[in-house]
């Protein structure tokens, strides 16, 4: 579950900490107190995008920290192992992000660095937040299709399904591109053979650049190298008074003080090591020498060669790796042109043979979907049944459609709020407050197969009021049975059924506007729960109201 958040220097957030409880968190607030503040430092702290200009208005840089605590940590652990990240120890799994007003901010997850690629990662193991205008997303088909996958468990006949699409997709694109133009072809096969043998010629190697540059230098400058190599080799043991010739002296005197001073044949011994060693390295000097050549005509040479390759790069990349790269791609392509009958008759049996494996995947897929969309409309229905809608009717219906990445099937949600009217596409005739209710039925059928441990729902209730509130927050609390939920909302028919109340205030102090949250005791929640009723502190009818709700709840 989340534990902590704390938030710094966010917006008209100048410094605040909420630790949140289990079971259902209910948030509330005059509107434009700063709950929405919170939502948004929740989503950036779990990788969402990162604004500066949120950055409160005198700060260099906003902080927020969320520490969540979780009963199993193997999916996170396995996350964190395979991006090189520290596990959580004990269960505790610490994120914060820094939004700078100058250069880039931070990811931190338990005090590691990571990118706002990994944040999202982890983000999405932990938390599902559903914002006010996440309603409409329910009207996708796109989204009906993957709640229903989501339902019946149905990744892997995709996965499957997938993998043919895409080798049936690249099978068709290889056909295509040998199927073009015959006059087309003529002139790409002209080009492809003049690529070819130009590239060929040069009789490039990976390694030819680098040596290239290395034998210019050395023709380049043979003439210095070879006098100071020269004089270097007689220093050490051709020339007369030599290096070697030194030491062969000083050899003969330490023997000679070696029969008065016993230490000193030590000395003579290293040395005869010391003699070894510089006339090994007079022999590694002259070896080298005789390779250097000092002809002009080497010169040239080079200079010609390192002129090709410079011309072959303007043409065909960058390095020599690339070019060698162009000629491996463009000789495979001239073989396809050379056998294009041949290459066409394979692909066009890989191609049906393909197509067949697709079908035949699209099948499971589509029979999988078929056995869940059923008993998942009898869920939703019965879930929509306890948000007030009694007699509504509600269907996911799947029509076979032209094959696509994620099957052959169309999923449309039928929707009928009252008794009598036919069912029709759920984007056609639900209201926002209807299309709220179904949302959330949607979310709490799923969440038993859910295994995302925090739920955030963000004014989930906007738009309905009276008894449905009632109905919303029972709702919430029995999802609250599996998940930790955190709740935002305007309706004291729903904050009632929170097992904790937090409210959002701002004030101004010193002309700056600071947001402050707390957690509300008993008496302090009746007052909360006045106020949203309408009349704090107006009458004793209210505060006796606001009293009964939560008398009901308990």
């Amino acid at each position: 579950m989340l534990q902590h958040l704390s938030v710094r220097n966010l917006a008209i957030v100048e410094e605040a900490s909420v630790v949140f409880g289990q079971g259902l968190n209910i948030i509330t607030g005059e509107t434009g107190a700063g709950k929405s503040v919170l939502m948004g430092a929740l989503d950036l702290v779990l990788g969402g995008r990162a604004d500066k200009s949120s950055i409160r208005e005198g700060a260099s840089e906003a902080w927020v920290e969320a520490v969540f605590s979780l009963s199993d940590t193997r999916t996170v652990d396995a996350l964190l192992d395979a991006g090189g990240l520290p596990p959580c120890e004990e269960g505790s799994l610490i994120v914060r992000r820094s939004v700078a007003a100058a250069g880039a901010g931070r990811c931190l997850v338990n005090d590691a660095a990571v990118t706002v690629q990994t944040l999202r990662k982890i983000g999405s193991l932990l938390v599902d937040i559903h914002g006010p205008y996440d309603h409409q997303s329910l009207l996708a088909a796109d989204f009906q299709r993957d709640i229903l996958d989501a339902y019946g468990h149905c990744a892997p006949q995709l996965a499957a399904y997938a993998e043919v699409w895409q080798a049936r997709n690249a099978l068709e694109t290889h056909l295509q591109a040998l199927q073009g133009d015959t006059a087309d072809i003529a002139a790409e096969i002209d080009r492809l053979q003049f690529v070819v043998e130009e590239i060929s010629r040069a009789g490039l190697t990976d390694s030819d650049e680098a040596e290239l540059i290395s034998q210019h230098a050395q023709a380049a400058n043979a003439e210095q190298i070879l006098t100071l190599g020269s004089a270097i080799a007689g220093a050490l043991t051709d020339g007369e008074a030599s290096a070697f010739d030194l030491l062969a002296a000083i050899q003969l005197q330490l023997a000679e003080l070696a029969r008065i001073l016993p230490a000193a044949a030590e000395w003579r011994s290293d040395v005869q090591s010391a003699a070894v060693q510089l006339q090994e390295l007079g022999r590694a000097v002259n070896d080298r020498l005789s390779q250097i050549d000092a002809d002009p005509g080497r010169l040239q040479q080079l200079e010609e060669r390192m002129s090709l390759v410079q011309r072959l790069k303007r043409k065909y990349g960058h390095t020599v790796k690339d070019i060698l790269a162009t000629l491996e791609k463009d000789q495979a392509r001239l073989s396809d042109l050379a056998t294009r009958t041949e290459q066409v008759e394979r692909l066009q049996a890989e191609l049906a043979a393909a197509s067949t494996r697709l079908a035949e995947k699209a099948v499971l897929l589509s029979k999988s979907r078929t056995q869940a969309a059923g008993k998942l409309a009898r869920a939703i229905t019965s879930e929509l049944h306890d948000l007030g809608f009694l007699k509504a009717g509600f269907t996911i219906d799947l029509a076979a459609c032209t094959p696509g990445p994620h099957g052959a099937d169309s999923v449309s949600f039928g929707f009928a709020p009252n008794p009598g009217e036919p069912m029709r596409p759920l984007k056609v005739i639900a209201s926002s407050g209807e299309i709220a209710r179904v949302m959330l039925a949607v979310k709490a059928v799923l969440a038993a197969h859910d295994s995302i441990p925090v739920l955030v729902f963000d004014e989930i209730d906007a738009n309905i009021g009276g008894e449905v509130g009632r109905a919303v927050g029972q709702k919430l609390r029995r999802v609250a049975e599996n998940h930790q939920v955190v709740s935002i909302t305007h309706l004291p028919q729903a904050a009632v059924y929170g097992h904790h109340h937090f409210v959002v205030s701002k004030e101004v102090v010193k002309g700056r506007t600071l947001m402050r949250i707390e957690e509300l005791d008993t008496p302090q929640r009746i007052d909360e729960i006045a106020r949203m009723l309408g009349g704090k502190g107006l009458t004793s009818v209210i505060e006796s109201h606001a009293r009964e709700l939560l008398a009901s709840v308990r």
